[in-house]
Parts: C-alpha cells; structure tokens; sequence
C-alpha cells in the first residue's frame, strides 16, 4: 500500500509540474485555449490525488476504492490532457475520443471517491 501511495504521489508531482508548465505555454501562445484546459485538469486532480492520499493514510477512505480514484484522477487526466496538448502541438488526437473518455474517468474517479467515504471498512 505504502509503494502505491508513494507512487501516486509522485505522479501528482509530475502532473502538477506540467500543468504549470501548460500553463506558462498557453499565456504565451496564440490561440492556446486547449492548453489552459490541459493545465487546469492537470493541477486540480493533482491537488485530489494528494488529498486523496492523505485521506487514505488516515483511514478517512474505504483504502481500495480510494486507490481506485485517484487511479481514475491520473488516468483521465493524463488522457484528457495529453490528447489536447497533442492536438495544439501536432494537430492530431491521441485517439478518437480521448479527451471525452479521459473526462469520464476523472468523473468516475470522483464517484469513486465518495463512494470511498462512505463505505465502512470492516
């Protein structure tokens, strides 16, 4: 569990530096409308997946289903915002779909999370 825990938090790391990163590139780019969206999904879910751990360390979420979530956060928001920084940077999708599947994951991944609230662990 700790390894799982260490890992997420790493990943909100990553996610969080390149949502500034996205940040910075769409208050300097023409048109860049995509990239604000990629940068804001990206540093809000990283902000859940930190929250979400240091709820699970305290025994405030089921632990499972918490892992679930901010599983979800990571991959929705990976997907929603690597398919709109595709598009802005190459023209293209990651696949058809991606951003929309992407959205619904993190969607899930908030059901998920209140889900992990109230399921009394036995």
């Amino acid at each position: 569990m700790i390894m799982a825990h260490r890992l997420l938090i790493g990943l909100a790391g990553m996610m969080g530096a390149a949502g500034v990163a996205l940040a910075a590139a769409s208050a300097h780019g023409a048109d860049a409308s995509r990239l604000a969206s990629a940068s804001a999904m990206l540093l809000f879910h990283a902000t859940a997946i930190l929250a979400a751990i240091g709820l699970l360390t305290r025994g405030l979420l089921h632990g499972g289903i918490g892992l679930i979530a901010a599983c979800g956060f990571v991959t929705g928001a990976a997907l929603f915002a690597g398919d709109l920084t595709l598009r802005q940077y190459a023209g293209h999708s990651l696949f058809p779909m991606a951003a929309p599947t992407g959205g619904t994951v993190m969607i899930l991944g908030w059901l998920a999370m209140t889900l992990a609230a109230v399921v009394v662990r036995k």
